[in-house]
């Protein structure tokens, strides 16, 4: 397979994330410049992940020689990412499966690391819907409205939209578009989709499991299953094409060879509310993701879409 062939994927949700207030505080140079600037993924609120990832920032801070100062920025969408790391106005970010896979094949982004979370490599897609909903089944969304997390989210948009099309209905045209469904879905982050479910705004939400969990049965309060796809591989960690091969090496061994303290968040503490989501790394290109791609390929997303999003 043509890996160069297979998608571009981002539609108006993703266009409408890449604008200068997003993206216009970072420079115009990659970490050669004295800076590192690392992106967050959009999935949960701004001040939640930003202490999440304090240890990440000092961890660059000290493992990184010639660096003046590390920035760690709240990304708009994962489209606003890609961009950035293409323009060389990030240097590393996290990503979905779908949107770093995307990355590579449209030479926007290099992948360095797969990470690790509640024990394994793999997680789960869910659709869900409210515990008090008439809805039983996928086919029952027909004509009903859908949360979804980013459009180029991989267990968010991209999954679900795959048990929508496996279960008979018209999915869109693009990610990000309404235009083709038979349904009315809407794109914004796994917290908001969730929100809008239980706000009664949408009928389902097809989001990551880890936003729908609860602390101690399968899913939260109020969610019920409505369908599932496990086996998807954990979200990388992504670089800027524009990094030297001793740049990119350097950011890898930085979370390779850092102490588990990286995960226990602001506070230090390991187990509580600020500890980062993931646990582990592990070296990873392209090919880890393939699973992601031969689902896109199977929803017809062609390289096509992505290219008339983002000119």
């Amino acid at each position: 397979m043509d890996r160069r062939k297979f998608l571009k994927a981002a539609g108006a949700a993703g266009a409408a994330g890449l604008t200068a207030g997003c993206l216009g505080q970072f420079g115009s140079q990659p970490y050669v410049d004295g800076d590192v600037r690392f992106l967050m993924s959009p999935t949960e609120p701004q001040d939640q992940m930003t202490a999440q990832y304090e240890p990440v920032q000092e961890r660059l801070a000290e493992t990184i020689d010639a660096v003046d100062e590390v920035d760690i920025k709240y990304a708009a969408n994962y489209a606003a990412t890609l961009n950035a790391l293409d323009s060389g106005t990030a240097d590393v970010a996290e990503t979905g499966p779908f949107a770093a896979a995307l990355g590579v094949n449209s030479e926007k982004a290099d992948i360095i690391l797969q990470r690790e979370a509640y024990g394994g490599w793999t997680y789960k897609s869910v659709i869900v819907t409210r515990e008090d909903s008439d809805i039983e089944s996928l086919s029952d969304l027909e004509g009903e409205t859908v949360a979804f997390a980013d459009a180029l989210s991989a267990s968010g948009s991209l999954y679900p939209l795959y048990m929508l099309k496996d279960a008979g209905l018209e999915i869109p045209d693009e990610p990000g578009s309404p235009a083709g469904a038979n349904f009315d879905p809407n794109w914004s982050s796994h917290a908001s989709a969730m929100e809008a479910l239980r706000n009664e705004q949408a009928a389902a939400a097809g989001v990551g499991y880890f936003i729908a969990s609860g602390d101690e049965s399968e899913y939260a309060e109020g969610i019920r299953e409505v369908a599932s796809e496990d086996g998807i591989p954990r979200a990388p960690i992504v670089v800027s094409p524009k990094l030297s091969d001793d740049e990119k090496d350097t950011i890898t061994k930085a979370f390779t060879e850092a102490s588990d303290e990286m995960y226990y968040g602001a506070d230090g503490e390991e187990g509580t509310e600020d500890d980062i989501w993931f646990s582990g790394v592990r070296e990873r290109g392209v090919d880890t993701y393939q699973p992601v791609i031969d689902v896109a390929q199977e929803l017809g997303y062609s390289e096509d879409v992505f290219g008339d999003a983002d000119e």
